[in-house]
């Protein structure tokens, strides 16, 4: 049960990993600055995970939370700058730089990345707490 919620937990950090990479390299869209933090989080994750699933390491929440909960802390902060919520003096997405606000940044032309980050890091986070507890198997 718990290996199956590591390795649930590595296909979501995979799957943020290459689609970020694919928004970077392919479509060649620039990641803003709170972008790369959450991508500073993620990337990492991957290879501990992946790791903790090869070797069956059932503790590896105790080093991949953390990660974890500063992307999520990174994420919702950049969600709510993109809703509208936080005002801030000075704005990571910007005209003057790399912008998540226009709309070739949107999944499905419906869901801005902003938010999927925010749902990505929620899940790991949710996911790494679940293989926290509980008995061994």
């Amino acid at each position: 049960m718990k290996w199956g919620l590591i390795l649930c937990a590595w296909v979501i950090a995979l799957g943020a990993t290459l689609g970020a990479l694919f928004i970077g390299e392919v479509l060649g869209q620039a990641p803003c600055v709170l972008c790369w933090y959450q991508r500073i989080a993620m990337f990492p994750l991957v290879v501990i995970l992946g790791i903790a699933c090869f070797v069956n390491d059932l503790l590896v929440w105790r080093y991949a939370l953390p990660l974890s909960l500063i992307g999520l802390a990174v994420a919702l902060w950049h969600s709510l700058l993109y809703a509208g919520v936080i005002k801030e003096a000075i704005v990571p997405c910007s005209a003057k730089g790399p912008s998540c606000t226009s709309s070739d940044m949107l999944l499905l032309d419906l869901i801005p990345l902003p938010y999927l980050s925010l749902a990505c890091f929620g899940a790991l986070v949710v996911l790494l707490i679940a293989s926290s507890i509980g008995k061994k198997s």
